[in-house]
């Protein structure tokens, strides 16, 4: 591998930084001592910090050797936010506090692009800007889209924007990238399907809605089935059905909750519409009527083709051709997907392996995302810094010979 060596001597430090900030998981905008903590580490390194932009966010501005005169920048991005979940890790740096837990790695993307950031402090070999994103409340608070709210693009023109993620179970030291689709949007529903209750021993004169939600739930796979195309993904998932209080009482009321997941708009409007469609028919046919609510969520996480080939040019001259990966698309969602509706970019994955470099007092669990013996493979700080290094400093050398 073509790790970089100034990267790699210091890596140990900075693993101890992703192991304070793992130990210290903070929610959504409520990350105000990771950014301190980012933003003490950026100053001590002589870079330059702007804060506040999403409330707690954290950009660092690296200009190179021509003091960024040339108007070329790059901007690359990790996320700050931990998880509201209790960890079973027992290791020293475990979650301190109950309830929260970094179970996602963001503690590790963090630590990765602040190893770039310290060698960018020293090595400006590149003329342009590199602007250093650390976005909060990826999970569910929507950072990303409040920090272009905020005049994230305005503040710091970019001409293009990268972000990475760990992904456990490919091989260690492997990357991913594919163009298009790789993430799905994310949209959530709420059903309430309002009946008229009454004794269980009469259910004729009640109009009972646990039947009805039954047959909503099942007629929405028709959706995925019968009327969308075969070759388009599109997942509806009802994940709580709420009803009832005693055994002998039909309920009044039932509510479904539950998510959709697509990669297009025309598949999310379609599936939008066919819900609502058979809700309220089927309600109407059992003389029930429901009331109908769908959130629109994180869009489609969706990669510039040119950018993403980019950086798999990036990663191979890093790890070699036959370690960078195709990446499958996942039905999981990312607000990266809003800084990727504005700029031109790519969101790439980095191996977490398979979960073997955990320390004694790890959880039971597997290793993977969102579990709760979930820990950041450090092996990866190299690794994934010296890719935001080469992909910032071949970006920009690029820009120049295309200008």
């Amino acid at each position: 591998m073509n790790v970089i060596d100034s990267i790699v001597t210091q890596a140990a430090g900075i693993a101890a930084v992703r192991r304070d900030i793992h130990a210290h998981p903070e929610l959504c905008f409520e990350e105000v001592r990771t950014a301190d903590v980012v933003a003490g580490k950026l100053t001590e390194w002589g870079i330059p910090v702007h804060r506040g932009l999403g409330k707690t966010g954290v950009v660092g501005i690296v200009h190179g050797r021509d003091g960024g005169a040339c108007g070329r920048a790059i901007g690359l991005r990790a996320d700050m936010d931990a998880l509201p979940m209790q960890e079973f890790n027992t290791f020293e740096h475990a979650s301190k506090h109950q309830g929260k837990m970094h179970a996602c790695g963001h503690d590790g993307h963090t630590a990765m692009l602040l190893a770039a950031a310290q060698h960018f402090a020293k090595h400006r070999h590149f003329d342009g800007t590199v602007y250093l994103i650390f976005q909060p409340a990826e999970e569910g608070g929507g950072g990303a889209r409040v920090m272009i709210e905020d005049g994230l693009f305005e503040q710091f023109p970019m001409q293009a924007v990268y972000g990475m993620h760990n992904w456990p179970g490919m091989p260690a030291g492997t990357f991913a990238v594919s163009p298009g689709p790789v993430m799905a949007s994310t949209s959530e529903f709420k059903i309430t399907i309002r009946g008229k209750g009454g004794h269980a021993a009469l259910p004729h004169t009640g109009i009972d809605p646990v039947p009805i939600a039954c047959q909503m739930v099942q007629a929405f796979q028709t959706i995925i089935s019968r009327n969308k195309k075969p070759v388009d993904a599109g997942v509806i998932s009802v994940t709580m059905i709420h009803t009832g209080e005693a055994t002998n009482v039909v309920p009044d009321s039932c509510e479904l909750q539950g998510t959709v997941r697509t990669f297009t708009m025309e598949v999310l409007d379609l599936i939008e519409k066919r819900m609502r469609q058979i809700a309220e028919h089927t309600c109407a046919a059992h003389d029930a009527t429901c009331e109908f609510e769908f959130v629109r969520n994180y869009p489609a996480t969706i990669n510039s083709p040119a950018e993403a080939e980019f950086a798999r040019q990036v990663m191979a001259g890093v790890v070699g051709p036959e370690r960078v990966l195709a990446q499958e698309p996942t039905m999981g969602a990312e607000d990266f997907a809003y800084m990727l509706q504005a700029k031109l970019g790519a969101y790439c994955f980095i191996s977490n392996g398979d979960g073997a470099h955990r320390e004694m007092g790890h959880g039971a669990g597997p290793c993977t995302l969102h579990n709760p013996s979930y820990d950041f493979n450090d092996d990866l700080i190299p690794l994934g810094g010296t890719f935001w290094v080469r992909l910032a400093q071949e970006w920009l050398a690029a820009q120049a010979k295309a200008a």
